[in-house]
């Protein structure tokens, strides 16, 4: 990571996997080309879950090279520091054009990066659990209607895993005197 000054930890890279609503993964599809899906993803521990069809462009391309990233962004905004009086201010000074770049034309983000290997999950009782992780995280409030929908749908639904083996977290934020809160400052 070039910004160290924007690292964070990896206990808040997995709070952005959690409350992400979504994580692009990015593969080698076998024509070894980039390809890149958006996916609903839940995590368990230091699992990833996803499913899918059972065949596709992705499914091909786990085969043959299961080595993936997957990308999670969580809340993004742009920083409101300057009144327009105070922007107006800074135009009369040249010294201060900076200000405009880094604090004004900018935007505050979090977000995390995973690396690690996809693995089709064959295990029944895994299978389920990964599924119904997954809908815990994006319906929870049917999960009265789980059980069949699980049963009708497992059968032609593959579950997938990813095993973490590297989580990375970057953030840029402004505290309320405009100050950016590096190297992990929190408040």
């Amino acid at each position: 990571m070039r910004r160290k000054d924007r690292e964070m930890s990896r206990e808040f890279g997995l709070e952005i996997i959690d409350k992400s609503t979504y994580g692009v993964l990015s593969m080698v599809d076998d024509n070894n080309e980039p390809y890149s899906i958006p996916l609903s993803i839940a995590r368990d521990e230091n699992t990833l879950y996803f499913h899918s069809a059972m065949d596709g462009r992705k499914v091909k391309a786990f085969k043959e090279n299961p080595k993936v990233s997957v990308v999670f962004v969580g809340e993004t905004k742009i920083p409101e520091i300057y009144s327009n009086e105070e922007l107006d201010e800074i135009l009369k000074d040249e010294s201060k054009a900076g200000i405009l770049g880094s604090k004004v034309f900018t935007t505050e983000f979090e977000s995390a990066i995973v690396v690690g290997k996809v693995k089709l999950v064959e295990d029944e009782e895994e299978r389920v659990r990964g599924l119904r992780l997954i809908c815990e995280k994006y319906t929870p409030t049917k999960m009265a209607y789980f059980p069949m929908a699980v049963k009708t749908g497992l059968k032609r639904t593959n579950v997938y895993r990813i095993e973490i083996e590297e989580v990375t977290a970057k953030r840029k934020k402004y505290d309320i005197h405009g100050q950016e809160m590096k190297w992990s400052r929190m408040e």
